[in-house]
C-alpha cells in the first residue's frame, strides 16, 4: 500500500504542510516513520481522513474551498466495480468526485483506494489520470 509524507497529504487535503503536521500531532490521523525517519501515513487512513476533512471543508476563515481549475488530484476514496461499468471517487481536498467508466479502464490503471489520482472535469465528463 502506498504512503504519503506529511507534504503529500497536506497537497493531497488542500492545505498546508503545518496544518498536515498539526492535524498528526493531535491524532487526527495516524503517521508512521520509514527507515529515514520521515513521517509517512498509509493511503487507506489518508483516503478516509480526506473524506472527513471534505465534508467540513472550509479554509481558516469559514470560508469553502473553490477551484478555477480543471484538475483535481486527490486521493482514491472508493472504487466499484461492476461487470461493464466501475464508479472511482476521488476525494481532492475539499472537492468529492465521482466518475463513471468502464472497468476495463479502470484495470488498465490500476486504481485502488489509497492511491494518488487526478480527476480532470470536462463539462459533464470527470476523466481519470493516475499520478
Amino acid at each position: 500500500m502506498q504512503s504519503y509524507t506529511i507534504g503529500q497529504a497536506a497537497r493531497l487535503l488542500g492545505v498546508s504542510p503545518d496544518t498536515a503536521r498539526r492535524w498528526a500531532d493531535a491524532g487526527r490521523v495516524a503517521t508512521h516513520r520509514d527507515e529515514g525517519g520521515r513521517r509517512l501515513i498509509n493511503g487507506r487512513d489518508l483516503a478516509a481522513f480526506s473524506v472527513e476533512v471534505g465534508q467540513g471543508a472550509h479554509n481558516e476563515d469559514g470560508e469553502p474551498y473553490t477551484s478555477a481549475r480543471n484538475a483535481f488530484p486527490g486521493i482514491v476514496t472508493a472504487v466499484k466495480l461492476g461487470d461493464v461499468a466501475a464508479q472511482v471517487e476521488i476525494q481532492a481536498g475539499p472537492h468529492r468526485l465521482v466518475s463513471l467508466l468502464t472497468r476495463e479502464a479502470v484495470e488498465e490503471l490500476g486504481l485502488e483506494v489509497g492511491m494518488q489520482a487526478t480527476a480532470r472535469v470536462k463539462s459533464t465528463s470527470v476523466h481519470i489520470d493516475r499520478t
